[in-house]
């Protein structure tokens, strides 16, 4: 049966995170998992989020995209 707690930490120096669970034996097997509080107001620069999406942006500069659009509007048939 799996058994869960929830403990409160503060990273330390070193990014060193110290769990205290005296009523645990000696040579217990647990696995931790670490929650991380959200800092700021939880909003992301949005290239930040484009960046990190998969295949990241198709264009990095306003120029790439004239390009493209001009290419585009070129091969149509008019």
């Amino acid at each position: 049966m799996l058994a869960v707690r929830k403990l409160n930490a503060t990273v330390g120096e070193g990014g060193k995170v110290e769990v205290t669970a005296p009523d645990l034996p000696v040579g217990q097997r647990v696995e931790v998992i670490l929650l991380l509080e959200e800092q700021g107001d939880g909003k992301r620069p949005a290239l930040d989020i484009l960046d990190a999406a998969p295949g990241h942006r198709l264009f990095k500069t306003a120029e790439e995209v004239d390009a493209y659009l001009r290419n585009e509007r070129d091969s149509w048939d008019c």
